[in-house]
């Protein structure tokens, strides 16, 4: 299964907004950040937000945030916002009639969708909002984090490395 670049895209917008918490997020920041045009990322955007994902502040003072909490937000529900969750076979049997039938192919690969969704409907934003690469936490010369800092958009230094 691959899923399109466009639910890639709104996953890393909602953890993005997971970890600014409660501020609102320009779209314009979120553009720059991910490498993402403007005109796609509103696009998501909007998708996310009739989903009921996100919540959008208009005007200049604007932007975007998290609808509910990361921890109820799953990730296969995003999913089924942005892809095709419906797998259509040409010349397949129509899945609404006999699933029973061996030969029904698109009831096949539905069933496999379903189990592949299922899989992701076990992990939230929240997850993946700790675990991601948009946020790493502030370190200070010792190597040590500072409690409750995050430093946005940065990557820590390599295991290793020397700094000059």
């Amino acid at each position: 299964m691959r899923l399109t670049k466009q639910t890639g895209h709104a996953i890393r917008i909602l953890i993005d907004c997971a970890i600014a918490k409660d501020q609102l997020v320009k779209v314009a920041d979120v553009s720059d950040r991910l490498g993402v045009t403007k005109q796609n990322v509103f696009k998501i955007v909007h998708i996310l937000s009739h989903a009921g994902f996100l919540t959008a502040v208009r005007g200049p003072n604007g932007g975007v945030r998290l609808a509910k909490p990361a921890s109820v937000i799953r990730i296969g529900d995003v999913v089924r916002a942005i892809e095709v969750t419906r797998v259509q076979v040409e010349g397949g049997i129509d899945p609404q009639s006999s699933d029973a039938d061996p030969g029904n192919i698109n009831a096949m690969f539905d069933n496999a969708l379903t189990a592949f969704i299922s899989v992701l409907d076990q992990h939230t934003l929240a997850e993946l909002a700790v675990k991601s690469p948009i946020g790493f936490l502030e370190t200070v010369p010792n190597g040590e984090s500072v409690p409750g800092s995050k430093v946005r958009g940065k990557k820590p230094a390599a295991r290793g490395a020397r700094r000059t």
